[in-house]
């Protein structure tokens, strides 16, 4: 009897066994210090269910685990930063280790310095590249008539290599579009429009300059609201406002705002009082090196964001929106760290 039970035995150790390896996937690093792994499970699971898979980084040695049986993505924690890796993995069952996968890609925890600007009006997807764990977004409302776009950044927003973001830029018109990215709850500059000038959603910004009583608005600064009356200058770097003749009852186009993080802010135009002759309204300076308001009665507002006057017989075109994203979040940062063309 105890010889039967033996080989019994012997035959049911012999029936299971480890697991195959499992398939290679694509590894990608999410972080400086973190990589998600993908893998494809194996055909045999060696005659005793696989419970987990385990990722190994070279170099480093750095592991990481996923419970369960079938395929998926392992991510592994505790890499270091600015390193090239290449990822195995072993399935686990009641036996064992499989044997380990071929070597995955080679995918970098380089953090990458760079920028992108959409100026023009649409709906459009940013696919994050390779090292943008992070950005940090400006967005500017569309100027409308007599209202200023808000401006609106938010820093340091957690962002995926190779997932896409949706990008909004708002038009400058007699009402002004919204420009956002990801969501409006996310990041926003709110275009100028229906009596007032823009807000904004966000770390931090302003709202546009309501033109008083019918000067283009300022687009907003990235610490104060854009300029309403004329002769105001912008604060925090927002557009002045438009000059006004008021013997003509003529005014000028709102000064819009940069892009490139804050700066000087914009003047005013200078009032326009000369009976009985009329004179050319002055439009607002631009905030932050934006472009100045249209000096002619029912003139643009100027890029980005500047509410156009608010009579004459021009066009009375707001500023243009737009969303500049700067990556990495962590070391650029608006208002006004490393916020350039670097």
């Amino acid at each position: 009897m105890s010889g039967a039970l033996i080989a019994v035995f012997r035959s049911q150790r012999g029936f299971a066994t480890v697991a195959d390896a499992p398939g290679i996937g694509t590894a990608a690093a999410t972080s400086t210090t973190t990589a998600n792994v993908a893998f494809t499970a194996p055909a045999n699971d060696g005659g005793s269910p696989i419970t987990s898979y385990v990722a190994t980084s070279t170099p480093g040695s750095v592991t990481g685990t996923l419970s369960g049986s079938g395929s998926g993505t392992v991510a592994v924690t505790g890499l270091t930063a600015s390193t090239s890796y290449t990822f195995t993995v072993h399935a686990v069952n009641g036996v064992g280790n499989s044997a380990e996968s071929s070597a995955s890609n080679s995918t970098s925890t380089t953090a990458t310095t760079s920028q992108v600007e959409f100026t023009t009006t649409g709906t459009f997807s940013w696919v994050a590249v390779a090292g943008a764990f992070n950005v940090s977004v400006l967005a500017v409302g569309g100027g409308g008539s007599k209202a200023g776009g808000g401006l609106g950044y938010k820093n340091n927003y957690t962002t995926v290599p190779g997932s896409s973001y949706t990008v909004e830029v708002g038009v400058g018109g007699s009402t002004g579009g919204d420009s956002y990215f990801v969501s409006s709850g996310t990041v926003e500059g709110e275009g100028g429009g229906g009596g007032a000038g823009g807000s904004y959603t966000g770390d931090g910004g302003g709202d546009g300059g309501y033109g008083v009583p019918w000067n283009g608005g300022g687009a907003a600064g990235y610490s104060g609201n854009g300029a309403g009356g004329a002769a105001q200058t912008g604060s925090g770097g927002g557009g002045g406002s438009a000059g006004y003749d008021g013997y003509c009852a003529t005014a000028g186009g709102g000064g819009g705002v940069g892009l490139l993080g804050e700066g000087t802010n914009g003047a005013g135009g200078a009032n326009c009082f000369t009976p009985p002759s009329c004179c050319t309204p002055n439009g607002g300076g631009g905030g932050s090196s934006g472009a100045p308001g249209q000096s002619a009665s029912g003139g643009n507002g100027g890029a980005y964001g500047g509410g156009a006057s608010g009579m004459g017989a021009g066009a009375k075109q707001g500023g243009q929106g737009a969303v500049r994203i700067i990556w990495p979040g962590t070391s650029r940062s608006f208002p006004s760290t490393n916020t350039g063309n670097l």
